[in-house]
């Protein structure tokens, strides 16, 4: 490899370093707002980013003051040269991976069971339109052994083009009494198909656990308690 060769590389690696740096603070920023994802572009006079909320109101706050603060922290924590931010509306936010793993978190973290939560979250995005949903949450479940569990609805494309091209994925994570909870979504988007590719979907929506217990073990507990 050229001495070019690995320049062009090491700029690449510390490009998406940055990247992956801003978009954690941001969803940390806007959390309240629905943050759903950071696109950025370099101008010669300066940078854009363009950031996808569900309530823009939120992001931006009376008479603008949220988005200024907002713009001077990136500015202080991040240096960019001359960094302006734009807002935009996530149309469909039920569509939208980011916003719906940061839905999950809020959801369990305010006491709701988490299956529950997945399922509730599961139906809603099939409700709006999605192809099909995986939802994976791992940690302390139910008790000190951490495992998973897998909810599952329509067809979700696992490898290929096609995977590439439709497929949604977010991940994030939830502090609870009993541990870190992780949470992973992914979203095929019908409106992303190729026109020359056919999906079959005659499968029936279907939950699937993993490393979960039987039905008649829980009820079994339950009833004991």
């Amino acid at each position: 490899m050229s001495a070019q060769e690995r320049s062009a590389v090491k700029g690449l690696l510390q490009m998406n370093r940055s990247y992956v740096q801003i978009d954690e603070f941001l969803e940390k920023a806007l959390k309240e707002a629905g943050y759903g994802g950071l696109e950025i572009q370099k101008t010669p006079i300066g940078t854009t980013l363009k950031v996808s909320v569900a309530r823009p109101g939120l992001a931006i706050g009376r008479r603008g003051t949220g988005i200024k603060e907002l713009t001077e922290q990136v500015a202080a924590q991040f240096r960019f040269q001359n960094p302006q931010i734009a807002v935009s509306e996530v149309k469909t936010p039920e569509l939208n991976a980011k916003i719906m793993a940061a839905r999950i978190a809020q959801i369990v973290s305010r006491g709701t069971a988490f299956r529950r939560a997945a399922n509730w979250t599961l139906n809603t995005i099939m409700n709006a339109g999605a192809m099909g949903v995986e939802i994976s949450i791992a940690g302390k479940l139910r008790s000190d052994r951490s495992h998973s569990e897998t909810y599952r609805a329509g067809v979700v494309p696992k490898s290929g083009e096609t995977a590439t091209k439709i497929v949604r994925e977010a991940t994030t994570d939830v502090l609870l009494k009993l541990g870190l909870y992780g949470i992973k979504v992914k979203i095929a988007l019908k409106d992303a198909i190729a026109p020359d590719v056919e999906i079959k979907e005659d499968l029936k929506e279907v939950k699937v656990e993993e490393n979960a217990e039987p039905e008649a073990e829980v009820a079994e507990r339950a009833r004991a308690r």
